[in-house]
């Protein structure tokens, strides 16, 4: 473009022809600069927008940690509840509740019964009868 505009310049006379090649040397020096500026700005954009996404992803980021520290609060909580009371139903079982139980797990049976019978004990405890398929002796 510039060469044409600058072979015509020549075609016309005198002042005129430098006055055309005077614009046509302006005009390519502003498309050049406003195309620079153009690419800065458009630039500044993609940046901005990255800008914009990753305090996103951060708020998100830091919002799903949040949740799961609780969560991680609330199973370590219950996993706490869970020993205690492993402990103490392991404190109030008999021997033999025990090694049935061991037997259980060895073979990969059901530690737990779908429906325990449950009695008092002589010393005021709670014991949980083994049930009848579990034990194969009756109680």
């Amino acid at each position: 473009m510039r060469e044409k505009g600058l072979a015509e310049a020549e075609r016309v006379p005198g002042q005129e022809a430098m006055a055309v090649k005077l614009f046509f040397w302006e005009l390519e020096k502003h498309l050049k600069s406003s195309s620079g500026a153009s690419v800065v700005a458009i630039d500044n954009k993609i940046e901005q927008a990255m800008d914009l996404v990753k305090s996103h992803l951060m708020y998100a980021v830091r919002e799903e940690v949040e949740v799961l520290k609780e969560q991680i609060k609330e199973l370590i909580e219950r996993n706490t509840q869970l020993e205690q009371e492993n402990n103490l139903l392991k404190t109030l079982a008999s021997p033999e509740q025990m090694a049935q139980f061991q037997a259980q797990v060895q073979t990969g049976g059901s530690p737990t019964g779908a429906a325990q019978p449950v009695v008092q004990a002589s010393a005021g405890t709670t014991q949980v009868l083994p049930s009848a398929q579990n034990s194969g002796a009756s109680a």
